[in-house]
């Protein structure tokens, strides 16, 4: 078994990237992001935490969470916020593809891990809220953030972080980075 070093900090903000299982586009039907939706909210209060940016896309999500002061266990969130979610959604891919997963009691929803980052600072904060809010438009869903409605872009642009047009026509290196 590996071992992955992970790195915890009470009170820290975190970006993470969770991808569905073989990158099947579960999340084209709006009911598994609603469902989604709700398995946040639900984990949230339970074991608080802040979304501070989020992008949802058809096989893969982006999020940024800061957790309350007194808490570094952002492992168990995910934990509660997949099983909620494999319990609950009945689409074609809620089913198990291996014996690895029968005894594991998994479905073929969720890849086993995700990919986590810890926020140092204002700058990162930013560039990954940027990475976050670019992503529809790298995986040519739309041509502008704007136009993606599984964002937190959006709430970005009424809070004065982001001018509407923001993301049309950019070509800077930060977005091309990949944290995926």
């Amino acid at each position: 078994m590996s071992d992955y070093r992970r790195v915890f900090v009470n009170g820290g903000t975190y970006f993470f990237t969770v991808v569905t299982y073989r990158r099947f586009p579960v999340f084209y039907d709006k009911s598994a992001i609603n469902l989604l939706n709700e398995c946040l909210e639900s984990t949230s209060a339970s074991h608080s935490f802040k979304i501070d940016a989020m992008v949802i896309l058809p096989d893969h999500l982006h999020i940024i969470w800061t957790l309350p002061a007194d808490d570094s266990d952002y492992s168990i969130r995910w934990k509660k916020i997949k099983a909620k979610f494999s319990r609950n959604y009945s689409g074609s891919r809620a089913k198990v593809f291996s014996d690895s997963m029968a005894v594991k009691n998994e479905k073929g929803i969720w890849q086993r891990r995700f990919w986590e980052h810890t926020i140092r600072d204002q700058q990162d904060f930013n560039n990954h809220c940027d990475y976050i809010h670019y992503n529809p438009v790298k995986h040519g869903l739309v041509s502008s953030p704007v136009e993606w409605k599984y964002s937190s872009f959006k709430d970005f642009v009424k809070e004065g972080f982001y001018e509407p047009d923001w993301g049309s026509e950019i070509g800077k290196s930060i977005l091309d980075m990949d944290f995926e």
